[in-house]
């Protein structure tokens, strides 16, 4: 379930002059920013966007970005964006990092659905006018490259039928791969890329009722070494996506001073889509709610916008 609070009826053209409104005079009003973008869905945002383009001839995004700063910029910059083109921008942000970050882009390769991931392709192909295949291969290499391209590429089936004599199969390939330490073999990449979720919830379900055991904890050996690192994430992020982003957002939290990049890329991705069950589940694992803990470890704007996305004002 979202956390966001959305009205029912929003009027575009208001919602744009207000926020016109709160980019004039000397200092701009951060409070209204938050209480008009942080209740607005991705449907609203967009035709905001298009209203307050026509009204005054300038690009809203353009707009705000020259007025604020930090990371409260950051989040609305990635909040006010189309989704698809909001994963483009994580994806070639990690992509040029010194070292690519690739728990991004298996992220967003395995938790999107099929039609989303190929969104996300077609938008990072318009904005930077190379394909996100082509980026992430020329910036990877080895087996990794081999993995993240296998992944980026995927379009799954989406239904729900599965084939319970190939998770029989498939959970016992994972298994020998996993015995004899080639987690690099190239029946694991295309059973991890090519399967549909549904096909490998059955698969790791089989494995662990086979060996008493699930894969991800399987795959915890060798904790340092890169492929088996990306392998285990994949395997995550496919297997159960909740559990992953709550880990992902634990990590950013209890870290010496917050990794506001993963913290702002989760709740800003899943505001409309699982973040309530992700702040249940938060909740559960570390006895504290997400809002607490997200409201100790930030300030400001920021914290006030993380906030209202959460579902709770500051």
């Amino acid at each position: 379930m979202a956390t966001i609070d959305v009205p029912n009826q929003v009027s575009f053209v208001e919602d744009a002059e207000a926020l016109r409104k709160a980019c004039q005079g000397w200092g701009t009003d951060e409070k209204t920013i938050i209480s008009v973008l942080g209740h607005r869905n991705a449907a609203q945002i967009k035709q905001i966007r298009l209203a307050y383009e026509k009204l005054y001839q300038e690009d809203l995004i353009k707009r705000l970005e020259s007025e604020l700063s930090g990371d409260f910029e950051r989040a609305v910059y990635r909040w006010i964006l189309d989704p698809a083109d909001r994963d483009a921008v994580l994806a070639n942000v990690a992509i040029r990092k010194t070292s690519l970050d690739h728990h991004v882009i298996i992220e967003i390769s395995c938790t999107r659905s099929p039609e989303e991931l190929l969104a996300v392709r077609r938008a990072y192909q318009a904005r930077y006018k190379h394909s996100l295949e082509e980026d992430v291969a020329a910036h990877t290499k080895g087996d990794i490259r081999k993995l993240l391209v296998a992944l980026v590429c995927a379009f799954r089936y989406d239904g729900e039928e599965i084939n319970a004599r190939v998770a029989n199969s498939e959970a016992n390939i994972l298994h020998d791969a996993i015995k004899d330490r080639t987690f690099n073999h190239e029946e694991v990449i295309r059973i991890l890329s090519t399967r549909s979720k549904m096909q490998l919830l059955a698969t790791f379900n089989r494995y662990r009722d086979d060996q008493g055991t699930s894969i991800t904890k399987n795959l915890l050996g060798d904790s340092d070494a890169a492929f088996l690192v990306a392998l285990r994430t994949a395997v995550r992020c496919l297997n159960d996506p909740k559990k992953y982003f709550e880990k992902v957002l634990r990590n950013s939290i209890k870290r010496i001073g917050a990794d506001e990049d993963a913290l702002t890329r989760v709740i800003v991705t899943r505001a409309e889509k699982d973040l309530k069950e992700i702040k249940d589940l938060y909740h559960k694992r570390n006895s504290v709610p997400l809002d607490q803990a997200v409201a100790k470890e930030t300030s400001g704007a920021y914290k006030a916008l993380l906030l209202t996305l959460l579902g709770k004002e500051d």
